[in-house]
């Protein structure tokens, strides 16, 4: 392997942990939900974990989501426990949400936002929806199957063989479309890592909630 290559182009097991730590998100979020990444990522990051996305959500009421992966991009419902617990204390210091809420810590899951250069390189050939931060040729919002990325530019393939060149620094959205291809490759790297690294079955869509009570419950 070139000692030049990005830690993001190794094999689906090898890892440079320390680079994919330090890689920052290119999509972030802004108003509130920034305030949130801004606390909990710090913390997240001492624990290990990288943050992926915060999202508020009303779901049974105001929910607090924060999606979270290991550099590999594992995840299990133990690193959810774990990061909740961690987490939630910051949040309660710093209050930067007024009013009851539910924290929820999960998976990014199989249809996973992209954030970071990596995801969209690691997922290169799977198919993704995207929205630009400006109009490009007249819109904003793309879909197609992520063909090549060549340094921040990127290629979206569409069915009918059009294709639509992006520069994923100017996205303000990005995420993959569920297939059936998707959920296969999913699964496979799943087990791939889980047998690398000895961990149990569970890594994908496990959720841990807080409720205002600060009770835990847990949901696969």
């Amino acid at each position: 392997m070139n000692d030049n290559q990005p830690a993001y182009d190794q094999p689906d097991t090898a890892f440079d942990v320390e680079a994919l730590m330090a890689e920052p998100r290119l999509i972030t979020e802004d108003g509130v939900e920034a305030r949130v990444a801004n606390i909990a990522e710090p913390v997240l990051n001492d624990l290990g974990y990288r943050l992926v996305r915060v999202k508020m959500l009303n779901q049974h009421g105001p929910t607090l989501q924060i999606m979270i992966e290991r550099p590999d991009g594992t995840v299990t419902v133990n690193d959810c426990e774990a990061a909740s617990l961690e987490v939630s204390p910051a949040l309660d210091v710093d209050d930067p949400i007024s009013g009851a809420y539910s924290l929820e810590m999960s998976s990014p899951g199989i249809d996973r936002p992209l954030v970071r250069r990596s995801d969209f390189d690691r997922w290169q050939g799977h198919i993704a929806k995207v929205e630009a931060s400006r109009l490009i040729d007249g819109r904003k919002r793309f879909k197609g199957k992520i063909s090549t990325l060549d340094g921040d530019e990127m290629v979206l393939s569409h069915e009918d063989g059009g294709e639509a060149k992006l520069n994923i620094t100017e996205l303000s959205d990005a995420k993959l479309v569920l297939t059936d291809e998707l959920i296969r490759d999913a699964l496979r790297r799943d087990k791939a890592l889980r047998e690398a690294n000895e961990a149990p079955d569970g890594t994908f869509d496990d959720i841990v909630e807080i409720e205002p009570d600060g009770d835990i419950e847990t949901e696969d």
